[in-house]
């Protein structure tokens, strides 16, 4: 298993990470074969998020710990994205609600199996599933004496976690960003790796990423902009965009765009 932690430097003297994971090896199932599609690298799905070729619909399953369900606002700006990037005209939320696993911290195998727990929905015919967990619990790579903590990851190719509990200690602390901010960010972010951006079982129409950060894009101001996870403040850059009166959650680059395209999308 690769993985890979991206930090964010906030105004607040805080390091923010966007953990991007790679193969994860998958135990015996019996239903393996039902299941094969949807375990991936990461990545590799993004034809088929992206256009009508294969599958026309999409399922995205939310599961989340009682109390840390994401914002109404963050999800529809989710969809909003999708929309606009992506030829799916059907898409479909389902939420489940979940009690806690009661971990102080999470590993990312500990959220494999998660998924392997509670995950109800995979490829089925025209479907394409998804699924997102929003956790209760930080991850257990955070290092708080380093002020270095982790947003969301991508371990598979229609897998997530979002660290939901983190997402709102971050938005606590600012009066002019949201919660519903940070996770349209994260959500956004991290569903641009499964994308393939950049670089993830796909190849870019021309180079742009990051020679210091795998992955990650080299365009000033680009959602996938290494820098909104190493030298720059997420919360500072959110003000800067609205102060300018522009969205504080930033959108794909020109190039993206043009990865994007050549992937099937929008």
């Amino acid at each position: 298993m690769k993985k890979v932690v991206f930090p964010v430097l906030c105004c607040f003297a805080l390091l923010i990470n966007c953990s991007k994971g790679g193969d994860i090896t998958s135990s015996p199932d019996t239903n393996a074969n039902l299941k094969a599609g949807n375990l991936l690298s990461t990545g590799a799905s993004a034809r088929d998020l992206l256009s009508n070729d294969t599958f026309d619909k999409l399922l995205i399953e939310i599961d989340y710990v009682n109390g840390f369900a994401p914002t109404a606002g963050a999800i529809a700006n989710f969809e909003e994205f999708l929309r606009a990037r992506t030829f799916k005209e059907d898409i479909e939320f389902k939420y489940t609600a979940l009690s806690s696993p009661n971990e102080e911290t999470l590993t990312l195998d500990e959220i494999v199996d998660l998924e392997k727990e509670n995950r109800d929905e995979y490829n089925n015919g025209s479907t394409l599933a998804i699924h997102i967990y929003f956790a209760d619990a930080p991850a257990d790579s955070d290092e708080e004496d380093e002020n270095l903590v982790t947003l969301g990851a991508v371990y598979r190719n229609t897998s997530m976690v979002i660290y939901e509990s983190t997402v709102k200690d971050i938005a606590s602390r600012s009066t002019a960003i949201t919660t519903e901010d940070v996770e349209t960010a994260t959500i956004l972010h991290e569903f641009g790796h499964l994308f393939g951006l950049i670089n993830l079982s796909t190849e870019s129409v021309n180079d742009h990423e990051d020679s210091e950060s795998d992955n990650h894009c080299n365009v000033d101001g680009c959602l996938m902009r290494a820098e909104l996870e190493f030298g720059a403040s997420l919360l500072k850059e959110m003000k800067r965009n609205t102060s300018k009166g522009l969205a504080a959650v930033p959108s794909l680059g020109p190039e993206c765009l043009l990865d994007v395209k050549k992937y099937g999308g929008r």
